[in-house]
């Protein structure tokens, strides 16, 4: 909130300016207009006198809902940090202006673009500890997330609900990195059965767990230096649709193979634009104990890959760390700063 404010401040020095030339002791001074330049409208005009004098109006009643949502303690104090938390409401929301609303939407897409470059960059239990401290983030990505998917020309889990639903009846699939859980509700209805793991858990679809550390469902290694596909696995298919976050993702696809049942299968979509080289992908995704068995790069923003789990040896951790070194092969996803 207090970063919001802050964004908020200067904004409200740049609409306060505009319209007022500088003055010195020669007199008021022409503003320079550069070849080229455009100076974009608000909704409803210009920015000109009682218009600006308007925009800095409705600019300071949300900076006044913002702090209003920021104090306001429905618990008498209790929970002073819980309440700071909580996201807008959508009667507050719709009763903004549409300046007021394009300006929330500006900072909701900045600290959007700020959460998923730390996502990207930084070790899985970094994001689990800034999720911890504060749980408004994982509601502000997955917010943010969902407007950025408006604009795709097509959504890969979307494309996993229709492929799916043509499964067995009690199909068990593990959707790791499952966001919002779209593909779980997408599917209940085909009567699959759905494990969605996530970093934070929504008390109904979603279980709590780091993807890149241990997923908590059975399965084990190989015990021994003989080709083994291991023991005790339940899970028929796993998921990693856009899920491979963090700089530690490879471990995600060790923890695939260790609770996918013998033979089962490995679907993965991810950005096209991640990949530094996608036969140096496949090539780690083989080594960890899978075989590609089909590959869909025909959409323009996505890749699309199906894996099959084979057996291996087990290896010592000197070897894993070597293996789970690799994960360079695929850049972080990031978003165009404005």
């Amino acid at each position: 909130m207090q970063s919001v404010e802050v964004n908020l401040d200067k904004l409200m020095q740049k609409l306060g300016s505009v319209g007022k030339p500088q003055e010195d002791k020669q007199g008021p001074k022409k503003k320079k207009k550069n070849h080229g330049e455009k100076v974009s409208s608000p909704p409803g005009g210009s920015i000109k006198g009682g218009a600006a004098e308007q925009s800095v109006k409705g600019s300071s009643e949300l900076r006044k809902k913002i702090k209003q949502k920021k104090n306001f303690k429905p618990d008498g104090g209790k929970s002073e940090q819980q309440s700071q938390n909580v996201s807008p409401t959508v009667n507050e929301v719709s009763s903004l202006t549409r300046l007021q609303k394009g300006m929330k939407e500006s900072l909701d897409g900045a600290r959007f673009r700020w959460i998923n470059e730390l996502l990207y960059k930084s070790d899985s239990s970094e994001a689990v500890r800034m999720m911890k401290e504060d749980p408004a983030v994982f509601h502000d990505y997955h917010s943010g997330f969902r407007h950025q998917v408006q604009s795709w020309p097509s959504n890969p889990v979307s494309h996993y609900i229709s492929q799916l639903s043509s499964y067995p009846q009690n199909t068990i699939i593990a959707d790791l990195g499952c966001g919002d859980a779209t593909l779980a509700r997408g599917l209940l209805p085909k009567k699959l059965r759905i494990l969605s793991f996530d970093l934070i858990s929504d008390g109904a679809y979603i279980v709590a767990a780091d993807i890149c550390s241990h997923v908590p469902l059975p399965g084990s290694e190989p015990s021994s230096s003989q080709m083994s596909e291991g023991e005790a696995q339940v899970v028929d298919v796993v998921v990693c649709a856009l899920s491979l976050m963090g700089t530690n993702w490879p471990v995600c696809i060790r923890e695939a193979w260790r609770v996918l049942k013998p033979g089962g299968e490995l679907k993965i979509a991810e950005v096209a634009s991640r990949f530094t080289d996608v036969d140096e992908f496949v090539s780690l995704i083989n080594s960890i104990g899978f075989k590609m068995k089909a590959k869909n790069d025909h959409n323009s923003h996505f890749t699309l890959f199906d894996f099959k789990k084979v057996a291996r040896t087990s290896r010592t951790d000197k070897e894993w760390t070597k293996v789970m070194s690799n994960g360079g092969v695929l850049k972080p996803c990031e978003y165009k700063r404005r």
